[in-house]
């Protein structure tokens, strides 16, 4: 007999899922924040080789890169409190999409900065720049020109990976996909709806992101 597709009980029950992909593009903002804040600071320090923290944060990226997403994020939700740290499900999901963001953007920001030619920064330090102002005004922006792209492809794929945040019972768009199908029993609609919300976030940040750089990262109007 063949499939029936019925879409009436899932959307019926859109306005839940509409909820979980504001959570999740929220969840995506904060992390996509803090953690190309943390790797526009480990690159700096990776890339000058600042001492002793280009080693903390080799460490620390090789550490990110190399173990999967889902593992992070129950290290810090069900690990932490055996240490006395106890976080809940939004946390623990915002302090997981920082630490990974943060590690991958070091490395893409890494690569913009060593792409700056040498002549600049020796330019700069004849201007008697320090070293901060140097990197603040010569070379942060031209940096993140370079690599905005490939900057903004992480972003997308970090939000994408925000759904096994469903697993600690973080309300983003999965987790309430989950809920829907397991109360209508409608998998393939449920879920056919949920992949198309996620194109659509997916769509739309690249869209802002790409705004954005052409704005304020290139300069261009």
């Amino acid at each position: 007999m063949a499939y029936q597709m019925d879409f009436g009980p899932v959307l019926a029950n859109l306005d839940v899922l509409l909820e979980g992909a504001m959570f999740t593009l929220g969840l995506t903002a904060i992390g996509t924040l803090l953690g190309v804040g943390l790797g526009i600071v480990g690159a700096l320090v990776r890339a000058w080789r600042i001492r002793p923290f280009n080693y903390l944060f080799g460490g620390y990226v090789e550490l990110i890169r190399n173990t999967p997403f889902i593992v992070q994020l129950f290290f810090i939700f069900f690990g932490l409190p055996a240490l006395g740290f106890r976080l809940n499900e939004w946390e623990a999901a915002v302090l997981a999409m920082v630490i990974n963001l943060g590690a991958y953007s070091t490395e893409i920001v890494r690569a913009g900065i060593q792409a700056i030619p040498a002549g600049q920064i020796e330019a700069a330090s004849a201007l008697a720049m320090t070293r901060m102002e140097t990197f603040r005004h010569v070379v942060l922006r031209p940096a993140l020109a370079k690599v905005w792209p490939a900057l903004s492809s992480q972003i997308i794929i970090v939000m994408l990976g925000s759904a096994v945040c469903s697993q600690i019972s973080t309300q983003e768009l999965t987790f309430a996909a989950n809920f829907i199908q397991s109360r209508n029993f409608r998998a393939f609609e449920t879920y056919l709806v949920t992949t198309l919300l996620y194109l659509a976030m997916a769509i739309l940040i690249r869209q802002l992101l790409g705004w954005f750089g052409r704005r304020y990262v290139e300069g261009s109007r």
